[in-house]
């Protein structure tokens, strides 16, 4: 697909989940699809690492919806909808827009799924499972972002997604088995429990290495007979994963 048609696709996607009136109201709206035009031509450009040249429509669907610029911190609005991480306090960032869709489309999500997010941050990629999935659940170590993001996630409407502030390593057993776990931070290695609350079938997606070493995003799916399918997706750059002392 070509850069110009995949623009062409975009914007008919942003009218079919805005309506007219919505679109002249909101001034983000132009700034949002360039966003996502320029997702979709960086996902052509790394297809030969990630084996995905084209996200799903309802990945591009739900970039071209939800206001990342109501879920960055208020110095941060003018630069919301640029395709890069930004500082959301507390040495956070919200994850660059193009790895928030990838990392979603990796998951393969259907409307029926339950979801973990390990590390809310900003609630950004939170709300993008919320457009996926029946139900999300996430959970922040950080008190203060953990509270910011729910306050503005349910601000936002998003009554499927449930939070948590606490250690994410350990998963959320009691409302486990997952169709799918997103981890939003660098691990050492794969939590055992994250991977033990997935359901068969499932798959967590997660980036893996130390702070200050190569880090890879990997793509594990659970098999029937408990064992692990490990796919390497691309090389990554991630705060670490913080857990409770």
């Amino acid at each position: 697909m070509e850069l110009h048609r995949g623009r062409t696709l975009l914007a008919g996607v942003l009218l079919s989940v805005l309506p007219s009136s919505g679109i002249a109201q909101d001034v983000f709206a132009s700034q949002r699809a360039q966003m996502v035009a320029d997702v979709v031509a960086m996902a052509q450009a790394t297809a030969f690492e990630t084996a995905r040249p084209v996200f799903s429509e309802r990945v591009i669907a739900a970039m071209g919806k939800v206001p990342r610029h109501r879920l960055v911190p208020p110095e941060q609005v003018p630069y919301a909808y640029e395709n890069r991480p930004l500082p959301i306090g507390y040495g956070q960032t919200i994850s660059q827009p193009y790895i928030v869709a990838l990392m979603t489309d990796l998951l393969e999500l259907s409307p029926s799924d339950t979801v973990l997010e390990v590390g809310t941050g900003s609630g950004y990629q939170a709300a993008i499972l919320a457009e996926l999935a029946a139900k999300v659940y996430t959970i922040e170590i950080v008190e203060p972002i953990g509270k910011r993001a729910a306050e503005k996630l349910a601000a936002l409407g998003y009554h499927n997604v449930i939070t948590r502030v606490g250690d994410g390593y350990s998963g959320w057993p009691d409302a486990a088995p997952f169709d799918g776990i997103l981890v939003t931070a660098a691990a050492p290695d794969v939590p055992q429990p994250l991977f033990d609350q997935l359901r068969t079938g499932g798959r967590l997606v997660i980036p893996v290495g130390g702070q200050w070493q190569s880090q890879e995003l990997l793509v594990i799916e659970k098999k029937p007979d408990g064992s692990k399918v490990i796919r390497r997706a691309l090389p990554v750059r991630f705060v670490p994963l913080t857990r409770e002392r």
